[in-house]
């Protein structure tokens, strides 16, 4: 997996929680609505071209693997 460079302060906003992209603090994908928001999200282009191409990769791996442990269907790419 690639590393993802931090771009800029992350904001707290969300707490303490699991994050698919951590280094920054976004994509929260602690609860079902987040997971699905992340999803969404990083799914616009314009949010993935803040990223290199495995640093998606990795992001969306995470985000499908908390959709999988909180029994989350999400649409494919």
């Amino acid at each position: 997996m690639s590393k993802i460079d931090k771009r800029e302060e992350g904001e707290r906003k969300y707490g303490d929680v699991e994050y698919a992209d951590p280094v920054n603090k976004k994509y929260p994908i602690d609860t079902d609505e987040h997971i699905r928001a992340a999803w969404s999200y990083i799914n616009h282009k314009d949010n993935a071209a803040k990223y290199d191409a495995d640093d998606v990769t990795t992001i969306k791996s995470r985000i499908k693997k908390a959709a999988k442990k909180h029994g989350i269907e999400i649409e494919s790419e």
